[in-house]
């Protein structure tokens, strides 16, 4: 290949190049025809440097789109210098010809001239050398010998146009086969040949071999649409194929879609590694595509463990069910791969509809929100779409996609529900419940996105300000109160306490805030206290924080256990309570019991949901030491508590005074 630059002229295209390449891709090929970079290996060296495949697509189809307009101005050229050389062989002098000759023995295009009756009278040897005749064999073909079944259903029509006179010419893509067997892909164009007095004479055709550029398109087009390392359709193919369904679909037609989840797959992977991993998903790829075997059914992989079963025109809801059935089967066969066998399940979620009923975008939300369900009800099973349920699903998405700007925004609040001494009465402290103001929803309470939090890990951060801001408002109370020594409770959940930052976070805050650390409870759950390294919880206790096990009763109840671990308090569960009020003898002896042990190893006993005064009476009895509940008070905000602390300083005052 030659180039007619020097090494620094070279030097300087390919810096320019570069700099085009982030900002016009398309450009860049466009460029490099413009400086005759147009040998094959040239863009195919270029193509596999580069990373990006959209970036590479758009080289190579800026590159085609100018070495197609170079060709076609090449062959405009050509046919203009060959119909002029024609003309003039015919009405001029003998020398004429023998520059036409030349012009047509030497070109580096195939030409070919045939008579109106589509009978070939002469070719050059580059148009005989495309297609593996010598010239004198294909002098003895007709046009239509070189048909190919790939040929446009519209070619012959206009080629018949074309012989009429209807037309001056014709240019299309085409195929021709060679004598060998093989296929030749050129860009073709028919010209029509007319006589002194305008009538047609001959047709001319020019025939560019593109055979190379059409491969790389493909190679580039199928790595853009295919996953490389399944070979399955991709998430842009899948899209792709949907959306020609919903195009293309008469009124009564119907879509159906399995979107399935491995599960455990990145188990699977951290424990045997990622190169099994991926021999893992190859084997799942060949299993899907079996199990999708027909015209109207694809496989495809979204991504990571996450593929897709697309069924165009299903019979109905059960054939969907059938094919998630059989896939689950499939699946859940060992894998033998290497060394390593191995066992894996399946998550499905299942949709069919009608297509005038939904559209892409939606279809393919039902599958996910349905999947979820699946893998949330215990996975190794398929579900079925449920209009209602995806709804109320797609609410609590929106709630936990909402939280980390609701928490930018202030939207988050915090009330506080007094702990009242159940000997004197007396306020001892409060717990510290997060309100979430939702702008469309109104006040949410704990239960509506705490679990939620939890799922997404926005409850860090919450659970961070939902601290700092409690350990702030006890800090004032503590200044302005001092006598009052008013404790916090701050409700810690699962991924708080797995955190191992934890105590260095708390210091954080209390050093921040000034809070003295005997005033702040951290409520943890029994689940939590149980299964939680003990480690970190010491080092809270060491500081002088108290712990609290919330909700005591409803999980371990080891009262045993407890007396090894840091914890102050016990909050006997709401449910205790309850049974109180109808004077059952086995709750107050449970009731009993819990205290009078919890009490024999040092701890303190918070009775929860305590409503009428019976229960409180009762509870006071059985020796609870303090209790909670709206028999006392409802959660209230920092001012209302802060009124409440001023009143009791005001009646302390007075009956000194007296």
């Amino acid at each position: 290949m030659f180039v007619p630059l020097d090494s620094s002229e070279l030097d300087a295209l390919l810096e320019r190049l570069a700099g085009m390449l982030p900002v016009d891709p398309a450009g860049v090929g466009a460029a490099m025809v413009d400086a005759h970079l147009t040998d094959p290996v040239v863009l195919e060296a270029t193509i596999r440097i580069l990373d990006d495949k959209s970036v590479a697509a758009a080289v190579a189809a800026g590159y085609a789109r100018a070495l197609r307009a170079a060709t076609m101005a090449e062959q405009e050229r050509l046919n203009a210098a060959v119909l002029a050389a024609h003309a003039t062989a015919e009405r001029a002098l003998r020398s004429s010809e023998s520059r036409m000759r030349a012009v047509f023995q030497n070109a580096a295009v195939g030409i070919g001239i045939s008579t109106m009756d589509g009978q070939i009278v002469r070719v050059n040897q580059a148009f005989a050398d495309l297609l593996g005749y010598t010239v004198d064999q294909m002098s003895t073909l007709r046009v239509p010998d070189l048909g190919h079944p790939s040929d446009p259903p519209h070619m012959w029509q206009l080629y018949e146009e074309l012989v009429a006179g209807k037309r001056d010419f014709v240019r299309l893509e085409k195929a021709y086969y060679r004598t060998d067997g093989g296929v030749v892909w050129t860009d073709m164009t028919s010209s029509l040949i007319r006589d002194e007095d305008g009538a047609p004479e001959f047709t001319i055709a020019m025939v560019q071999d593109i055979t190379d550029r059409l491969r790389l398109q493909d190679r580039l087009e199928h790595q853009a649409t295919h996953d490389p390392l399944t070979g399955l359709p991709n998430r842009a193919m899948i899209a792709e194929r949907l959306q020609r369904i919903f195009d293309n679909a008469g009124p009564e037609a119907r879509v159906g879609v399995c979107f399935l989840d491995l599960d455990g797959f990145k188990r699977i992977n951290d424990t045997l590694g990622h190169r099994f991993g991926d021999d893992l998903l190859v084997t799942v790829a060949h299993r899907l595509v079996a199990c999708t075997s027909g015209p109207r059914r694809i496989a495809g992989r979204m991504s990571g463990d996450e593929f897709v079963l697309l069924v165009e025109n299903p019979a109905g809801p059960a054939e969907l069910t059938s094919l998630a059935q059989t896939v689950l089967k499939s699946l859940s066969r060992p894998y033998q791969l290497g060394q390593h066998r191995t066992r894996l399940s399946a998550s499905i979620g299942v949709v069919e509809s009608a297509v005038a009923e939904t559209s892409p975008a939606e279809l393919m939300k039902a599958a996910d929100l349905t999947l979820y369900v699946a893998k949330s009800e215990g996975r190794g099973r398929y579900v079925t779409y449920d209009a209602d349920r995806d709804a109320r699903q797609a609410a609590r998405y929106e709630l936990a996609a909402a939280m980390p700007d609701a928490l930018d925004r202030r939207e988050f609040s915090l009330v506080y529900q007094p702990l009242v001494s159940l000997a004197d009465g007396g306020l001892n402290g409060v717990e510290a419940l997060v309100r979430w103001q939702h702008p469309v929803h109104g006040e949410l309470s704990p239960d509506a996105f705490i679990p939620l939090a939890e799922e997404t890990g926005v409850i860090l951060a919450l659970g961070r300000w939902v601290l700092e801001e409690a350990c702030a408002q006890a800090a004032l109370w503590a200044r302005d109160f001092p006598d009052a020594q008013l404790s916090v409770s701050v409700n810690m959940t699962v991924s708080q306490v797995h955190e191992p930052t934890l105590p260095s976070d708390v210091d954080k805050v209390l050093a921040r805030t000034g809070l003295d650390p005997s005033l702040l409870v951290l409520e943890l759950t029994e689940s939590v206290v149980m299964d939680n390294d003990s480690a970190p919880l010491r080092a809270l206790a060491d500081r002088g924080i108290r712990l609290a096990i919330d909700d005591f009763g409803t999980g371990y109840s080891n009262l045993a256990y407890l007396r090894r671990l840091p914890v102050h308090i016990l909050k006997l569960a709401g449910q205790f309570v309850d049974g109180l009020s109808s004077a059952s003898v086995v709750d107050q002896q449970i009731v009993e019991t819990i205290v009078r042990l919890a009490h024999a190893i040092g701890l303190s006993v918070t009775a929860e949901a305590v409503e009428t005064q019976p229960q409180a009476d009762r509870l006071r009895d059985l020796g609870c030491d303090t209790g909670q509940g709206w028999l006392f008070a409802r959660p209230q905000r920092a001012p209302e508590i802060t009124e409440l602390l001023r009143r009791s300083r005001d009646v302390a005052d007075h009956l000194l005074q007296h």
